[in-house]
């Protein structure tokens, strides 16, 4: 791939999060720093004790991406598919249970970044099953369900190039 190309999808990357609206954008770039490590997300993120919380419960919920990362099931391995999407919907139904994440894209665009792309063909099923469940309230339920298009539903292929855009926190100076 040309440099030229790659700029063009990071680039296609940014405008995509900046699609979203700025409290998905802010999940979005929590959940990178707890998933990721990259960042103490209570020092960063935390504005009150209710996201302290939150934070304390994304650490925990969040455990399990490293496992994950190291068994994404490859074409064939029927067993591995049900342990792992099993894992992944539990980790998932936490995050849209925080209502911050408004749509499938929102959703893809974290989960590729958390998992690496070789999850992009498991993501459609583990939303709709952890949007689906119970923890989620019925009109949320509706909405995320009905943002999953048929074509990201029924894709009949998956890009296995790994995302190059990151967001993160960028401390803005006070005027």
């Amino acid at each position: 791939m040309t440099v030229t190309s790659t700029a063009s999808l990071t680039i296609t990357e940014m405008r995509e999060f900046a699609s979203f609206d700025p409290a998905e954008q802010r999940y979005i770039k929590r959940s990178l720093d707890v998933g990721l490590a990259r960042q103490d997300a209570f020092k960063l993120w935390a504005r009150d004790a209710a996201e302290n919380i939150a934070i304390r419960g994304q650490y925990v919920a969040y455990q399990d991406l490293k496992m994950l990362r190291d068994v994404i099931p490859h074409e064939g391995a029927i067993g591995a598919v049900a342990v792992f999407i099993g894992n992944l919907t539990k980790v998932a139904v936490f995050d849209l249970s925080q209502e911050r994440i408004e749509c499938f894209s929102a959703f893809r665009f974290l989960y590729e970044r958390l998992l690496g792309a070789e999850v992009r063909p498991f993501l459609p099923s583990a939303f709709c099953a952890a949007a689906a469940l119970p923890a989620i309230r019925p009109e949320r339920r509706r909405m995320l369900l009905q943002s999953l298009s048929e074509a990201a539903a029924t894709a009949p292929g998956w890009s296995l190039r790994e995302p190059g855009f990151f967001p993160e926190f960028v401390e803005t100076e006070a005027a």
